[in-house]
């Protein structure tokens, strides 16, 4: 059962989808900046969180997972804001579901499969996490590539909490995901594309590879050095675009 969470509000339904081993809670500062004039939701995501995850599963799984859930909530139509992970499910959702998606914003995120020597170093980290359980060293250096700078000593407890067989699950379903480049061209929805410049996890071609492939694609908005965990990171950077286009097309 995916475990989400409603904040309410009377305006247009917004859902929330967060980066890879965090939950729902990364978008405290969305919720607290635009609760006024959306209603917001945030899902952990299959394997995160409070939402368990039983065995292999894609980001189009965890995409007809979010489904489900406005389902339940009775939402027919609702915008789509995701960072990193949360992006490649919200590109899927606009593929999978495009009556239902008024708008989408991606952050931080990309389009393509990973690529095959950083996907190898992923599934070692992850050998090393199943082995060694979170040392330190791991913690740091997962902190490091998605918040850079910023203080994530709340976020490390997290971290070393989560069982090291998840991990690997998780790692696999991120390393293991399929491109769709080559069909953002159907993606029919207004959609915001921010990245960071700082960004350790992906360069900002892959954030350029969205906004020229996607029709109703607004311009980059690029943040100066903004880090991978874009929304929780540079907040202040974030709302006022995501505020501005939320406003216009949800």
């Amino acid at each position: 059962m995916t475990h989400y969470v409603d904040h309410g509000g009377d305006g247009p339904a917004v859902v929330l989808l967060h980066s890879f081993l965090k939950d729902g809670e990364m978008f405290a500062p969305q919720v607290a900046a635009l609760g006024d004039a959306f209603r917001l939701i945030t899902v952990d995501e299959r394997g995160h969180g409070q939402t368990p995850a039983d065995g292999p599963f894609t980001y189009w799984d965890v995409a007809r997972d979010v489904l489900a859930v406005l389902d339940e909530l009775g939402i027919d139509q609702f915008a789509v804001v995701g960072t990193s992970q949360g992006g490649f499910i919200g590109l899927r959702l606009a593929l999978l579901a495009p009556d239902r998606i008024t708008a989408l914003a991606v952050l931080g995120t990309s389009a393509v499969e990973e690529d095959p020597q950083i996907a190898e170093a992923y599934r070692g980290l992850g050998a090393l996490w199943a082995t060694q359980g979170p040392t330190d060293q791991l913690v740091d250096m997962v902190a490091t590539i998605c918040t850079g700078t910023m203080d994530s000593s709340a976020w490390k407890i997290k971290l070393r909490a989560m069982p090291a067989d998840r991990v690997t699950l998780l790692m696999e379903a991120l390393v293991g995901r399929d491109g769709v480049l080559d069909r953002l061209g159907e993606i029919s929805c207004p959609t915001l594309v921010l990245h960071g410049s700082a960004d350790a996890a992906y360069p900002v071609e892959r954030a350029t590879e969205i906004v020229e492939a996607v029709p109703k694609a607004e311009p980059l908005v690029l943040v100066d050095g903004g880090a991978h965990f874009l929304s929780l990171t540079d907040p202040d950077a974030v709302n006022p675009p995501l505020r501005e286009f939320l406003a216009a097309n949800a």
